[in-house]
């Protein structure tokens, strides 16, 4: 048996989540800039007007109307309007309920509300859809997983993450926190 002990609970200000899954605009317009200001990590308001005039101006597809709301969401919570990147969520999930990358951007979110019962729903949901950024969706359940107080899960998950990324420093960071021994 492996028992594992750990020096500290993760804390939002040791280990903030990873939240830049954006999901992807086919063509260009208003709708692919607001996937550029996710993309590039701004967080600015002329970022989210961008955004937001596409929701409002542009006809889009079905696919990429939930894909510029899931974008503006990261743009929002990078701002720190948890609540209205979370709105953003739950609008593009209604309409493309199969989108790993806005599972893990809500995960996110609720991580940085520190609601981490419901950021381990949204987490599970986005690794069982296999989102492109699987990494970061372990690295968040770690997250969460440690400040629910199941530690093993959070160790098995930062480790997991660190499979899929590979010399990624912050992972390192994360289990130098951790030791592991025979039980």
């Amino acid at each position: 048996m492996i028992r594992l002990i750990t020096f500290a609970f993760l804390t939002l200000t040791l280990a903030a989540p990873v939240s830049f899954a954006q999901t992807m605009v086919i063509g260009g317009g208003l709708g692919r800039d607001c996937y550029d200001a996710a993309k590039s990590g701004r967080s600015n308001a002329r970022a989210e007007r961008i955004c937001d005039r596409a929701l409002a101006e542009e006809s889009m597809t079905s696919s990429n109307r939930a894909a510029t709301y899931t974008n503006r969401g990261v743009v929002r919570m990078r701002a720190g309007k948890y609540d209205a990147a979370l709105n953003d969520y739950s609008i593009s999930k209604r309409m493309q309920p199969n989108v790993g990358a806005t599972y893990l951007n809500e995960g996110a979110a609720l991580i940085y509300k520190k609601d981490f019962n419901s950021a381990l729903n949204a987490l599970n949901r986005a690794i069982e859809l296999d989102t492109k950024e699987l990494y970061a969706a372990h690295y968040n359940r770690a997250i969460a997983r440690e400040n629910t107080g199941d530690v093993q899960g959070a160790y098995a998950d930062f480790k997991r993450a660190g499979e899929l990324r590979p010399n990624w420093e912050q992972i390192d960071r994360q289990l130098s926190r951790f030791t592991v021994t025979e039980g």
